[in-house]
């Protein structure tokens, strides 16, 4: 197999972002293009990553492939990629080859691991309630929340998104309004609330990289979906369990 990448951004960004929850996953590489679904070592959060055939300008795949690697590993060498290089993968001999062409031609090859585990089933989750807005407003709802506590409670109204977080003496309150930019859907008349981990949230954001827009999915008290799309070249997707108070 060889694959050929004119914009290596996509993938070593995409890389960056995932291995701050997963350190190593299995990758399929099929005529599709390249696939991942892992959950994090604490069960908490699951990631879906596809970099579709299109947005390579070589791809050549015989047949349907499964390479396991560590994630820290290939965000180090993605990290030496410059943006005008060409990012080329090959597996041999047990390998993933990373060749960076440029100005100059630089090779690199990680191993590949071993992981027994089975494909990742992703859940079948339905929503009552979905927003689409820009990355960089969630993005800075998120970092408001996170300088007053470790949760943040995500609500919905019918052209009202609201994101809100409480510690010891502190509050926030975020309001996104339906308008231009975003766009709220909800099939309950009821608010809909849920809480959710900061920790995770700052560490999923960072989506935002990579898409203009941010698609929030969720329920009441029920996971959370958080989409990041590149029309033709890739999905971005984070699922996140809520936090529940044992109070």
């Amino acid at each position: 197999m060889k694959l050929v990448l004119a914009d290596a951004s996509y993938l070593r960004d995409s890389i960056g972002i995932i291995s701050e929850l997963v350190t190593e996953a299995k990758i399929k590489i099929s005529k599709e293009g390249l696939e991942l679904a892992a959950m994090d070592p604490a069960n908490v959060a699951m990631i879906i990553f596809k970099l579709l055939s299109s947005t390579f300008i070589e791809h050549d795949i015989q047949e349907d492939q499964h390479i396991a690697v560590n994630l820290a590993n290939l965000k180090q060498v993605l990290k030496r990629a410059n943006p005008s290089d060409i990012l080329s993968l090959e597996v041999t001999e047990g390998k993933l080859n990373i060749q960076l062409k440029g100005q100059t031609i630089r090779k690199f090859s990680t191993p590949l691991l071993e992981i027994d585990e089975k494909e990742q089933k992703i859940p079948n989750l339905s929503f009552n309630a979905k927003t689409t807005l820009p990355s960089t407003t969630l993005t800075e709802a998120i970092e408001d929340a996170g300088v007053v506590g470790e949760s943040v409670t995500f609500s919905i109204e019918p052209e009202t998104f609201s994101i809100s977080s409480e510690g010891d003496l502190s509050k926030v309150h975020v309001e996104i309004k339906q308008g231009e930019e975003t766009k709220i859907e909800t099939n309950s008349k009821a608010n809909l609330k849920s809480k959710y981990s900061i920790e995770y949230l700052k560490k999923m954001v960072q989506g935002g990289k990579l898409a203009d827009n941010a698609t929030v999915s969720f329920n009441q008290d029920y996971p959370l979906k958080l989409d990041y799309t590149v029309t033709d070249k890739l999905l971005l997707s984070f699922i996140l369990a809520p936090r529940v108070d044992n109070d």
